[in-house]
């Protein structure tokens, strides 16, 4: 069973890996962005759309734990205020 596991985790990563190659293959044609008069070098769509990719992968989680940590936050001020209202 656990070798079942690992060889359908292999075999997902070898077709992540195959679909992001076809990706960047197809996607060979050079563009140029432009935000409030800052013109970036033209570079191929696909190594934009992976750096975006990259970008939101890094932000989600810290994001995410962000939330958490405010949760937990707000958890020990509320049992902290309820603690001393009963005294």
């Amino acid at each position: 069973m656990r070798n079942l596991k690992r060889a359908l985790a292999a075999l997902f990563v070898l077709l992540l890996a195959a679909v992001v190659l076809l990706f960047v293959l197809e996607n060979q044609q050079a563009v140029s962005l432009v935000l409030l008069g800052w013109s970036a070098p033209s570079v191929p769509v696909a190594v934009l759309v992976l750096v975006a990719l990259v970008i939101g992968l890094a932000v989600g989680p810290m994001l995410g734990a962000y939330s958490v940590a405010q949760g937990r936050r707000r958890l020990r001020q509320f049992g902290r205020k309820s603690v001393s209202t009963e005294a």
